[in-house]
Formats: structure tokens, C-alpha cells, sequence
């Protein structure tokens, strides 16, 4: 299994996307971005339709759907007229995701909640209820 490849429910059922070498230059040269700038974009919603369309549909392809089926799933669940841009948004995020950061321990969506509770518990073990100790002066 690929470093990069996570397993996402999206669309009509659970897909595996990945973004090897072969798909992030792709995706870079087709966006002109590198992969963090277009994850800070997808993350800060400064995203373009290219970023969102293009990491996914590359990203299917990369996780071993054929060229012609991944273009045909998100033209149908990304390009259509119905649908909005923004669904999609979490989903590319991740994926490119994958391949920055490595892949996320938690479901898309309970990432941060995770991180701040993983922050709250460690706030709690660092405070303390006992006194300092300090030497007495002669």
C-alpha cells in the first residue's frame, strides 16, 4: 500500500486516492502551485476550481482508478451544474493531505477536534496541583 493512499467516502461509495510522484507533478503543473501552497489554499479557502477537481481526479487515478472513470466520476460529482464547489473542498484537502503531512489517523472532519482534545488532555497533565518546592534560605 502507498504512503500517500487514503481511503475516502465520497461521492457514491469509498474510494482510494493517492497522489504518487507521476500525479503531483501533474496536478502542480496544472494548478501552477506546489502541493502545500494548493493544501494551505484548500484549507484556508482560497481555493481555485482547478485545486479542488484536479486533486481528486488525479488523486482517483493515483489510487488505481482508470483515467477514463475518474474523469467520469468527477465530472459527475465535481463539475456538475447541481452540485456545490464547496462539498468537495474537505475531501480534496485531504488527499493532498496525504501526501504533505502523511495520512490522518482520524476520519476526515474529526482531525481537529481530535488534536484539540489531545491539547486539552496535555494542558491537564502539564498543570499540576502541587506546591513547588523551593529551598529555604539560611
Amino acid at each position: 500500500m502507498s504512503r500517500c493512499r487514503i481511503d475516502l467516502e465520497w461521492a457514491d461509495g469509498t474510494y482510494p486516492f493517492c497522489l504518487p510522484l507521476a500525479q503531483l507533478e501533474e496536478l502542480q503543473a496544472l494548478c501552477e502551485a506546489g502541493p502545500l501552497v494548493i493544501a494551505q489554499r484548500l484549507e484556508h479557502g482560497q481555493w481555485t476550481s482547478k485545486e479542488v477537481y484536479h486533486t481528486l481526479r488525479l488523486g482517483l487515478i493515483g489510487g488505481g482508478m482508470s483515467p477514463v472513470a475518474a474523469l467520469h466520476k468527477t465530472k459527475l460529482y465535481v463539475l456538475a451544474e447541481d452540485r456545490p464547489w464547496a462539498e468537495n473542498v474537505p475531501f480534496a484537502h485531504a488527499v493532498i493531505s496525504a501526501v504533505v503531512f502523511g495520512k490522518p489517523d482520524e476520519t476526515v472532519g474529526k482531525s481537529r477536534a481530535a488534536r484539540k482534545s489531545r491539547a486539552r488532555r496535555a494542558a491537564r497533565t502539564e498543570s499540576s496541583t502541587s506546591e513547588i518546592s523551593t529551598p529555604s534560605e539560611p
